[in-house]
């Protein structure tokens, strides 16, 4: 049986994925959108805009306060990790790794603090630096950049969810 062109070409990524020199293992495909989570920042789940038009990766933070702590930098902030929702709250501590300026879709540069942390998607966990930014108004809580998923990932813009979706809690009418 003959194969189609998507079929063709996507066998063809795949097999230039897995020659990758950069890569002890084959690359993995990932959807324009996931859900991820941050393990480190207690954070169980957090859908996530897989964007190769940015460079860097952002996270929704608020409430931000920088302090020191027997001498290191540490940084203090809240997020809402589902997006149009306010009740569930996550307070984060985590060290700060750098404060860098950040330009905006908009083209307003910014300077922002630098975070290291732990990402976990299907049984993969890597160390991804995140910016930290009010994306309140954003349709996405997380933005992974280009640098999060290099030599990591293969982004397929027409799919979502590889990893699949949280089920979601059913409404019990209490009348």
């Amino acid at each position: 049986m003959r194969q189609s062109a998507i079929q063709h070409r996507q066998s063809k990524l795949l097999s230039k994925a897995e020659q990758n020199p950069n890569t002890e293992t084959p690359l993995i495909i990932i959807g324009w959108r996931e859900w991820l989570s941050l393990p480190d920042l207690g954070v169980p789940r957090i859908k996530a805009k897989i964007d190769t038009g940015a460079r860097s990766s952002s996270l929704h933070a608020y409430d931000i306060e920088q302090f020191q702590q027997e001498g290191c930098s540490l940084v203090r902030f809240k997020l809402h990790p589902i997006q149009r929702r306010e009740q569930m709250e996550v307070c984060c501590v985590a060290k700060v790794h750098d404060i860098r300026s950040v330009r905006s879709s908009s083209g307003e540069a910014t300077d922002r603090i630098v975070i290291q942390t732990t990402a976990s998607w299907l049984d993969q966990e890597w160390t991804i630096e995140l910016t930290l930014a009010d994306r309140s108004q954003m349709g996405f809580r997380m933005l992974v950049g280009r640098e999060a998923m290099r030599g990591r990932m293969l982004v397929d813009p027409g799919r979502s969810y590889f990893g699949g979706r949280p089920k979601r809690r059913q409404k019990f009418d209490n009348a």
